[in-house]
């Protein structure tokens, strides 16, 4: 690892744009043969400003990558009925090869007995209970998008992880606990924690590769990292400046960890991007087992 002081960006942005321009390589010779292109789903319930944001931004990302998506809106007091109802009817559509539930969802509704229901040869953020066991088992399978870009990214940039020290703060379904899993496949030793552990400042100045998810603006502090270490920022918040302008920031203080880690992600344009290419990734890659199997 660099030496800390010299922190380099892993550019999230530009590695994911690298991922798409294969990915669309790949659907572009398929097409070329004849065959249909991949399709996504896309279920969107209310109207929550960011999720807007993140369904037209996945949406585009598949237009350029040559994936047809399509979104079903509902209304904020949609009912788990119609929910589950319109994902047994995407599971049995064949031109359909991924189904992505945006989260959050409205509290009244059931969110894990509605990622329960979509099959899990669908299943492209990776978080039916099937494809997080055959995670857990370290068997192949869809998994969750936002540690899978995780890892693509340290790999991108040479970040070794055998035999380091890999320290994870947050414990969700969504990040934490996958990314501990695939951080040990690749023989880290892995301290998960979280916002309540004792002594937490003194874990994650303990790692060599340190995972930031846990939803607390600017929680890490440049205090708390050790010097030469990689640090990845998943968090995302939104702040209005005095002018009334919006600034985006992470879970960790960029500016003072810059000065001690090795590599830093930067918020936005470091694991957003990739969280959106991983989605692209499995989705295509349940296309190709499905047209292998049809």
């Amino acid at each position: 690892m660099l030496e800390s002081g010299v922190a380099q960006i892993l550019d999230g942005k530009a590695v994911a744009a690298s991922v798409r321009g294969k990915l669309k390589a790949t659907v572009d010779d398929v097409v070329s043969r004849g065959l249909r292109r991949p399709g996504l789903a896309v279920i969107l319930v209310g109207d929550n400003p960011a999720s807007q944001i993140y369904v037209r931004n996945k949406i585009e990302a598949c237009r350029k990558t040559g994936i047809e998506s399509h979104c079903q809106k509902f209304p904020v007091d949609v009912s788990q009925r119609l929910v589950l109802e319109s994902i047994r009817q995407l599971n049995k559509d064949t031109t359909i090869d991924g189904i992505l539930v945006q989260l959050p969802l409205p509290e009244h509704l059931a969110a894990d007995a509605i990622l329960a229901e979509l099959a899990p040869d669908k299943d492209v953020d990776g978080l039916h209970p099937l494809n997080m066991g055959l995670l857990l088992m370290g068997r192949l399978a869809l998994r969750p998008c936002t540690p899978q870009g995780i890892m693509v990214l340290l790999e991108y940039y040479g970040i070794g992880l055998a035999g380091k020290r890999a320290v994870v703060i947050g414990r969700s379904n969504l990040v934490g606990k996958p990314i501990a899993l695939m951080l040990m496949e690749k023989n880290a030793t892995v301290t998960v924690c979280h916002s309540k552990s004792a002594g937490l400042e003194e874990l994650a100045r303990s790692a060599d590769v340190l995972v930031v998810a846990v939803g607390r603006q600017s929680l890490v502090r440049g205090s708390w990292v050790k010097p030469g270490a990689a640090v990845v920022d998943v968090g995302i918040h939104r702040l209005e400046t005095t002018q009334g302008d919006v600034e985006i920031v992470g879970d960790v203080h960029f500016q003072e960890v810059a000065q001690v880690a090795s590599y830093i992600t930067p918020v936005p344009g470091g694991i957003g991007p990739m969280t959106v290419a991983m989605l692209l990734s499995n989705t295509v890659r349940a296309y190709q087992e499905h047209i292998m199997l049809r």
